[in-house]
């Protein structure tokens, strides 16, 4: 081969080149469909690969249910901060309420220790009292208040005090007396027939 001493190529030289000729026609012809391709297969909102309008629906559809879970996910954040308060307010009530239970029930022991106190002094008195004047006194009595005086007697005393009070009032009294233990299994008073 005789030739141009810049241009001497050789027969794999050539063959080289016609390869790479080919293979630059080749790119020049796919390459707006390559463009397309990619086009078509990137979100334009992410960048992502592979979605297709399909793909778009479920994703806005995923995107907006999300939202309404983050909405709701707030509402019941609200709504368990306002339990956690409404329990905080309970608690601190039901604390006031033990503590006036409490209170109250010292109170009554107070009241009930004071009241005792006046029946036993008040049993003493009309004890010391000379017991056809205290008979007088049991008679105009209301009978109820009366029975529980004469129980806390000595039996000494009541039976005398009762001795001298009107017969009916007198067993009036008398059942009155039996019926305050009747519930701790004490006996009937007999029936009275007249």
């Amino acid at each position: 081969m005789s030739g141009a001493p810049g241009l001497r190529i050789g027969a794999l030289g050539l063959l080289s080149l016609c390869f790479l000729g080919s293979a630059a026609v080749r790119l020049l012809d796919a390459g707006p469909v390559i463009a397309q391709e990619l086009a078509e297969t990137r979100n334009p909102a992410g960048g992502e690969v592979g979605c297709t309008p399909a793909d778009d629906v479920l994703l806005a559809a995923v995107t907006e249910r999300s939202q309404q879970l983050e909405v709701r996910e707030r509402a019941l954040a609200e709504r368990q901060a306002l339990l956690d308060v409404a329990e905080a307010e309970i608690a601190e009530k039901r604390a006031a309420l033990a503590l006036a239970e409490e209170q109250l029930a010292a109170t009554m022991a107070i009241a009930d220790s004071a009241a005792e106190q006046d029946l036993q002094r008040l049993t003493a008195i009309y004890e010391n009292v000379k017991p056809k004047r205290a008979a007088g006194i049991f008679e105009s009595m209301d009978t109820s208040f009366a029975a529980g005086i004469l129980a806390r007697m000595s039996p000494a005393t009541a039976g005398e005090i009762l001795t001298l009070i009107d017969a009916n009032r007198a067993y009036e009294i008398s059942v009155l007396m039996a019926a305050r233990n009747m519930g701790a299994g004490g006996p009937l008073p007999p029936e009275n027939d007249g």
